[in-house]
Parts: structure tokens; C-alpha cells; sequence
């Protein structure tokens, strides 16, 4: 039987947190899958990662929000003979605005990207992680997880859906030495906002908000020390922890407010 290689994967890879995160696991020495919709950025950025730490890139150009797409990129990385021993989870979307009022096919479109695609990668390769009983899953959530979002609706509860699924999963799996780590940073600068369509000094140039290479750091760190959630930050963490005091009522009024502030 052929022996497989130890590969790591991560989706949403050309830009931003995804794109940092590949420059750090660059580092590991092992050959990476990354996977986003922009042929050409990957193209440029499997030259830029080959060249520097002499590793294998493979790439692999699709969106995750389209059926299939999933079995689509584990076919491909079967093909190659690889084991996927660390999943990065990094692709996503979001929206802003009254969601009645929001396109129907950008909302399932979200649901399809942010969830079910994370569940479906997840499912498959950590099939083969608890044959192997070794791996690590990093899943990028938010700290949108930890509450309401009027305005963002939506977005909000996708990625409260991916940091309960991902401590219940840590719990499960690590009878079998499988590590599992959920990064739920706050207002990151990065492309996220310009399709969200965001325009709000108040979380993006304010005091919450942080670059995508140190949220990176921050979630590279966390999986290799066995860390359940990170959230990257000192004020972020703060204000997650705090929302769980603070009466429900209180916190939609204040997420309504920020929200709408485009």
C-alpha cells in the first residue's frame, strides 16, 4: 500500500487570516493544499511559498459554497496521495443589513460556505484522522459566536453553528490524539467588510480591530497548544466574556446599533 504524506489544508487561503495562516504552517515543512476562488492569487502564492520554504503547494481553485465543490477538493487530494493530518476551516462570508431585505441566494450561499461545507470537509478528513490517530482541525469562527447580531443575522448565528460544533467535536475526538481548536477573532482588517459590505470606523479602525497576521499567530499557536477556543486580543476577549453577563435584551440593542452603523 502507498504510503501517504502528511498534508495540511487550508480553505479561504488567498487573502487575509487564510493567507497568513499558510505562511505560518509554510513553516512546518509540510507540503499544503490551499483552496480559495482566486486561481491567480493562488498561483502567485504557491510561487511565493514554494520559493521560500522549498515545500510542496498544491492548489486548488473552487467555491465552497457550490454543491459538490467538497467532494470535488477530497477527490483531488486523494488523487495526490495525501493524508490531510492538520484542516484548516477558513473560508467564509458574511452580510449586512435587514436580513428580509438581503438576497435569498447570498444567505443560503452563506449557510453553505460558513456551515455545511465546514462539516462536510471535517467529516471526511477526520475519518481519516482517527484511522491515522493523529490530526488537528482549526475552524475560524468569530467572536459574532458568543451572541445575537441584528443587521447580520444571518452571519452571527453561522458562526455560533462553528464554535459549538467545534468544542463538542474537541471533546469527542481527543480519546483519539486529534486536536481540535476554534479561532473566533473579532473586527479583523481584511477583505471580509468590502463584501459584507461594512463601512463602520467603530469596529474596524477601533480599538477591537486587528490585523489578519496576528489573528493568524494567534490561531497557529492555540491548535499547537491544544487550546479549545482562542480569541485573539485582549479587549476581544473581554467583551466575549463580559456579553454572558450582561442581560440578552441589552446585547441585541447594542449589536443592533453597531451593525447598522454603515
Amino acid at each position: 500500500m502507498k504510503k501517504l504524506k502528511e498534508a495540511i489544508l487550508i480553505t479561504g487561503a488567498s487573502t487575509g487570516i487564510g493567507y497568513e495562516l499558510a505562511k505560518l504552517f509554510a513553516q512546518d515543512k509540510k507540503p499544503l493544499v490551499l483552496v480559495a476562488r482566486n486561481q491567480n492569487k493562488l498561483e502567485e502564492i504557491q510561487r511565493e511559498l514554494t520559493s521560500k520554504y522549498s515545500i510542496e503547494v498544491f492548489i486548488f481553485p473552487v467555491d465552497l459554497s457550490v454543491l459538490n465543490s467538497v467532494e470535488q477538493l477530497y477527490e483531488f487530494t486523494r488523487s495526490q496521495d495525501l493524508f490531510i493530518e492538520t484542516l484548516v476551516n477558513n473560508a467564509g462570508y458574511g452580510s449586512c443589513g435587514e436580513f428580509v431585505n438581503l438576497p435569498l441566494e447570498d444567505e443560503l450561499g452563506m449557510i453553505q460556505l460558513n456551515v455545511t461545507s465546514l462539516v462536510h470537509l471535517t467529516k471526511l478528513y477526520l475519518t481519516e484522522m482517527v484511522a491515522n490517530q493523529k490530526g488537528f482541525i482549526l475552524n475560524v469562527a468569530s467572536t459574532a459566536a458568543f451572541q445575537p447580531g441584528p443587521y447580520m443575522t444571518n452571519y452571527y448565528a453561522t458562526k455560533a453553528y462553528v464554535l459549538h460544533f467545534s468544542e463538542g467535536l474537541a471533546e469527542e475526538v481527543k480519546k483519539y490524539g486529534i486536536q481540535v481548536t476554534a479561532l473566533c477573532p473579532g473586527p479583523t482588517q481584511t477583505e471580509f467588510q468590502k463584501r459584507a459590505k461594512i463601512n463602520n470606523p467603530l469596529l474596524f479602525k477601533g480599538p477591537l480591530a486587528m490585523d489578519s497576521s496576528s489573528v493568524a499567530k494567534a490561531g497557529y499557536k492555540a491548535l499547537k497548544k491544544g487550546k479549545v477556543i482562542e480569541i485573539p486580543g485582549f479587549l476581544n476577549w473581554s467583551l466575549a466574556s463580559l456579553v454572558g453577563f450582561i442581560p440578552r435584551f441589552i446585547v441585541r440593542k447594542i449589536l443592533a446599533f453597531l451593525n447598522n452603523k454603515r
